[in-house]
């Protein structure tokens, strides 16, 4: 990457640009409010036009038809002749076709060996299932969308009069969702939001003191949600509530059987204390959104530099987000640990691009609005910025969609790019810590588990003081490396990991809605 003037004092008076690999044809502008048509760079280039912050600026004169190139990959074809110095925006350019996933490398390219992270850890909560839970919470989850208003009345209730007795547990939540019934339980893919919903009441931060409420008619029955062996709940368990019981006369009883069965839960999990623990029990999901073209200079390669200081400390890290990978999968089949993994991968972009072809779609739906006023032009240019977060760690696993991550070090998880679904099928595959990084901004947040947010920009960071948690836009400006602020992420990870300190998110109790991927029909 090469940042044309690296003074912060220099920025309001000089032009500058970010070009990132030496064969690209274009540059972002790094100037907040943009450069008007005159401006000149210091390496002599004039602006034919004006061009917003973080939009891309032809560096030479580019011939219709000929490829345009930035992080040195080609993005696009201009549609015209582009002369030197003019803004070049998605209107522009013609997107290449997405790369065949015939005859790509397989495990060709091994990182170097780095020296192992010993001895570092985190106060955690310790589970018997030999994973490490950073926050201490009661999980209340259910078969179906139809008793949400019960659990919900349930749960503020559980809150005002239960929690203040039980310090050591951080909250409760409910897994609310929107499956259940009408739906077709057992056709192809239905196992999809089936198992999410059974690893959602698995993750770490639970302690297995999972607390389900049934209706008792709908579809997804609790022995089909957690049938004999998975995990101790069934029909008549005391882990269960069923609404249609007979016992249950009136609402008021509901919510009895409900709090009843969550003081049990609650003086459980009360007991439990923080202790020393490894950071290789860290699982940390990674993902961005309200991207723009500045997430693949700063914020992401900042998760990428903590992401190859965890796997090195023996942590688990998952990324995600199919679309935003696929237009880069030569990339990340070469960094396969084993030609298995690499097939892996395979599979599950070949399986995304049968379900977008079946709704009429293609990986060109991904971008949205706002990442290409943020400067992006198409998915080829985000896919290239959203791989970095990933560092440069060998591919040691791929995670199917709602499966749990078995094995340590970097994974992918085949997600959808969708935020809420993503960030959904993160914490069912076992995430206790999440990373996000945003370019356009969003107050995005999980109840279930810390979000540490990361802003791509100065500005965003400056505007938005409490809901950021780390301002990676001082690279932009030279203030500050890659390798410095991540480092200062790899310590606010283990700090919120910890307890010691909480994120932007999760002090103003901000959380979205957790949304199932469901590619199977509804009825």
């Amino acid at each position: 990457m090469k940042l044309e003037e690296t003074q912060q004092s220099q920025e309001a008076l000089k032009p500058l640009y970010i070009r990132i690999s030496d064969q690209d044809n274009v540059a972002i502008v790094v100037n907040e409010g943009g450069l008007p048509a005159g401006a000149v760079f210091a390496c002599g280039l004039t602006l034919q036009t004006a061009v917003p912050q973080g939009h891309k600026v032809a560096l030479q004169a580019i011939p219709k038809d000929a490829p345009v190139i930035r992080y040195g990959v080609v993005i696009g074809h201009a549609l015209s002749d582009v002369a030197a110095g003019t803004w070049i925006n998605e209107a522009m350019l013609r997107m290449p076709q997405a790369p065949s996933l015939d005859d790509l490398p397989l495990a060709t390219r091994q990182p170097g060996e780095a020296a192992p992270l010993t001895g570092l850890t985190f106060d955690g909560y310790r589970n018997a299932d030999g994973t490490i839970g950073t926050r201490n919470i009661l999980a209340i989850s259910a078969t179906v969308q139809c008793v949400t208003g019960v659990v919900e009345f349930a749960v503020r209730k559980i809150r005002e009069e239960l929690l203040p007795r039980y310090p050591n547990v951080d909250d409760v939540v409910y897994l609310e969702h929107g499956y259940g019934c009408g739906v077709a339980i057992d056709a192809p893919h239905a196992e999809i939001p089936i198992r999410t919903l059974r690893n959602l009441s698995l993750n770490p931060n639970f302690g297995g003191q999972i607390l389900l409420v049934s209706l008792g008619c709908e579809k997804l029955q609790a022995t089909k949600l957690f049938p004999a062996g998975s995990i101790p709940i069934a029909q008549d368990d005391p882990y269960l509530i069923t609404l249609q019981d007979e016992e249950n006369v009136g609402f008021a009883s509901m919510i009895e059987a409900i709090m009843a069965k969550a003081e049990r839960r609650l003086a459980q999990l009360n007991a439990r204390k923080r202790e020393p623990c490894p950071l290789s029990g860290l699982v940390v999901g990674v993902q961005c959104g309200g991207s723009d073209a500045f997430s693949g200079v700063t914020a992401n390669p900042v998760v990428g530099y903590a992401t190859d200081l965890l796997v090195r400390a023996g942590a688990t890290v998952m990324f995600s987000e199919v679309t935003e990978v696929r237009d880069g999968i030569a990339q990340l089949t070469a960094r396969a640990a084993t030609p298995e993994i690499g097939q892996a991968l395979l599979r599950e972009m070949q399986w995304y691009d049968d379900y977008l072809k079946r709704g009429g779609a293609d990986r060109s739906a991904n971008t949205s609005p706002g990442n290409k006023r943020g400067g992006l032009s198409n998915i080829v240019e985000k896919a290239m910025g959203s791989i970095v977060k990933s560092g440069t760690s060998a591919i040691s696993g791929v995670v199917a969609p709602g499966e749990r991550v078995a094995g340590k070090g970097l994974n992918f998880l085949a997600t959808p790019a969708s935020d809420f679904i993503c960030g959904t099928l993160q914490l069912a595959a076992g995430m206790n810590l999440h990373v996000f990084t945003t370019g356009r901004g969003t107050p995005y947040g999980l109840a279930a588990v810390p979000v540490i947010k990361v802003a791509t920009r100065d500005s965003l960071a400056r505007r938005w003081f409490d809901l950021m948690d780390l301002n990676a836009g001082r690279i932009a400006t030279g203030q500050a490396t890659i390798e410095q602020v991540g480092q200062e992420l790899f310590d606010m990870m283990i700090a919120i990991a910890s307890g010691r300190q909480q994120s932007c998110a999760e002090k103003l109790k901000l959380h979205n809605s957790l949304v199932l991927f469901n590619p199977a029909p509804v009825t």
